[in-house]
């Protein structure tokens, strides 16, 4: 053996003469990490909307405050103002979102932790109340870890999806919206049957005790149980006095063949949080179709009565 070892290595240096003629073997470029902390800003009433993004999160909204109160719980990579997706496994076992579930802020073993699973690619900001960022989506699940006794479909942590995010404070001579556009990029390598968008969720202080359902056609708000779940009507929580609240409604809503459901509500006593969110469904008889999915959504907020007021002006568009 101790004599073949020469012509081993000539051929072993006669492989990287070849390759790195052809480039082949060049090194890898470094990849330019981007950075996720940002602020926009602008004033609404009495005092400022402003939104903060971090590092930590993949550049996903980590605090959401106006008029001295923070409307964002942002605890671990999940309780955020954010968007996520889940599929199912394209075999015969029941959906189960968290399951195959790829997640803006990053992954459930993140913890509270400094360090997001998610990878942010780009952030852009416009001016002092606009900015776009993009992010590859880590699944909530790692591979071997369970939601509910259920195992995770993916062998990854990092996912093949993409979420491109833009968030737009004031809309249309509203200064208490914002406007939160969500494109969703479902790879070519994967075949689903059934696709789950939670274009916007937020996550809010347990203070935001009271659920209200705003009726589109009353232009009026109606007391909603807890749930928890999802259906037809837009979602308002707010605190016990009204003195701050926040709002969600969607032209896009419902999905078709999903027309009870599409605005959820749910609240976590254990865990001291409260939960509004924004779905959209996708199912097919053979394959979820690869591709963008797009969802534009309106966050709208101030006292109990400004933000019935905006959802009654975004509903009569």
């Amino acid at each position: 053996m101790r004599m073949q070892l020469p012509r081993v290595l000539a051929a072993v240096w006669c492989l990287i003469e070849i390759c790195s003629q052809l480039g082949a073997c060049d090194p890898p470029q470094a990849i330019e990490r981007v950075r996720g902390d940002a602020v926009i800003r602008a004033p609404f009433d009495s005092s400022e909307i402003v939104i903060t993004t971090t590092d930590r999160l993949a550049g996903a909204v980590h605090s959401l405050t106006w008029n001295g109160r923070e409307f964002i719980n942002s605890t671990d990579h999940g309780r955020q103002l954010q968007s996520a997706c889940s599929f199912d496994s394209g075999l015969s076992n029941p959906f189960w979102a968290e399951c195959f579930n790829p997640t803006e802020a990053g992954s459930r073993r993140d913890g509270a932790g400094p360090i997001s699973s998610s990878r942010l690619l780009s952030m852009e900001l416009f001016g002092p109340t606009e900015l776009k960022t993009k992010t590859q989506m880590a699944f909530w699940l790692a591979p071997g870890e369970k939601s509910s006794g259920r195992p995770a479909i993916n062998s990854t942590v990092l996912s093949d999806h993409s979420l491109e995010k833009h968030i737009r404070i004031g809309y249309q001579s509203m200064p208490n919206v914002i406007e939160y556009e969500a494109i969703f990029t479902v790879p070519e390598s994967e075949s689903h049957r059934f696709a789950q968008f939670e274009a916007v969720t937020g996550y809010m202080p347990p203070e935001f005790s009271k659920f209200w359902k705003f009726d589109t056609e009353s232009k009026q708000l109606e007391p909603l149980s807890d749930g928890p779940g999802e259906q037809s009507s837009p979602v308002v929580l707010a605190n016990e006095t009204g003195t701050h609240a926040m709002g969600v409604f969607s032209p896009a809503q419902p999905s078709p063949g999903y027309s009870n459901a599409g605005y959820g509500r749910f609240r976590f006593p254990a865990e001291k949080v409260v939960k509004w969110n924004c779905v959209f469904r996708v199912r097919h008889d053979t394959r979820v179709p690869p591709g963008e999915y797009r969802y534009q959504v309106f966050v709208a907020l101030g006292t109990l009565e400004q933000v019935r007021s905006a959802l009654e002006r975004l509903s009569s568009r």
